[in-house]
C-alpha cells in the first residue's frame, strides 16, 4: 500500500472518529441531565411527603373548637375515636408551609381522614443539551392518612361523691381506652390530658403507598 493511500484512508476514518467523540459526549451530557431530572423529582417528592404527613398531624392534633372531653359520654368516645371527632376543616392549611421549606409549592386536598398533596418545585433541571429542561419543574404527589388505633375499652361503675353536700350526683369514672399491641390509656374526666399528648397515642399518622 503506498503512502498515499495509508493517508486517504486516515482522511476517511477521522471524520468518523469526530462523530463518535461527539455522540458519546451527548451521551453523557444526556445522562447528566437525567441525574439532575432525578434529583429535582426526588427533592418534589420529599416535598410532597412532608407537606402531606404536616397536613394530617395538623388534624390529629386538634378536635373540634369548645369540644370538652371531660363530658364525653361512652357514645361520644366512640366517634372520636373512630376519628370522627376531628376538626375537619383543619390540615390542609400547613402542607404550603412544608412545601416551601423544601423550596416548592403546594396544593392540598382532604377527604375524611386522608390528605393528598400535590407539590411543583420551584427550581427546575436547568438548562442542557436536552431542550426545555430549563422550564422542567419536578412534581409529586404524596397521601397521608390518620389511622384510629384504639378503641373504647370496658367502662367502669361511676362512683358517687363522698361529698355530704353533694346531692348523689353520681361522678363518670375513668375512661379506658384499648389500643393496638396490648397498649391500655386510662382518661380521668377529672384530671384530663392535653389532647395533642392523647391523639398521639390514639392515631397514627402514616404515607400511603
Amino acid at each position: 500500500m503506498s503512502t498515499w493511500q495509508r493517508l486517504g484512508d486516515r482522511g476517511q476514518a477521522f471524520p468518523i472518529y469526530v462523530v463518535v467523540v461527539v455522540g458519546l459526549l451527548f451521551a453523557a451530557l444526556a445522562f447528566f441531565v437525567i441525574g439532575q431530572a432525578s434529583v429535582t423529582r426526588s427533592s418534589a417528592q420529599g416535598a410532597a411527603d412532608a407537606a402531606a404527613l404536616a397536613a394530617a398531624r395538623e388534624a390529629r392534633d386538634h378536635l373540634v373548637p369548645g369540644l370538652d372531653l371531660a363530658v364525653l359520654k361512652p357514645e361520644d368516645w366512640k366517634d372520636v375515636l373512630g376519628g370522627k371527632g376531628l376538626y375537619l376543616e383543619r390540615g390542609c392549611e400547613k402542607a404550603p408551609d412544608f412545601a416551601a421549606k423544601n423550596d416548592a409549592t403546594a396544593e392540598c386536598e382532604r377527604s375524611a381522614l386522608s390528605f393528598t398533596v400535590e407539590v411543583k418545585t420551584n427550581g427546575t433541571v436547568g438548562k442542557s443539551v436536552i431542550p426545555g429542561t430549563d422550564s422542567m419543574h419536578g412534581t409529586a404527589n404524596a397521601t397521608a392518612v390518620i389511622e384510629p388505633r384504639c378503641q373504647l375499652g370496658t367502662l367502669p361503675a361511676p362512683t358517687q361523691s363522698p361529698d355530704p353536700a353533694d346531692t348523689g350526683v353520681e361522678e363518670p369514672g375513668p375512661i379506658k381506652i384499648q389500643c393496638k399491641g396490648g397498649k391500655e390509656v386510662d382518661f380521668d374526666p377529672l384530671k384530663p390530658n392535653p389532647w395533642r399528648t392523647l391523639a398521639r397515642t390514639l392515631f397514627d399518622v402514616r404515607l400511603t403507598d
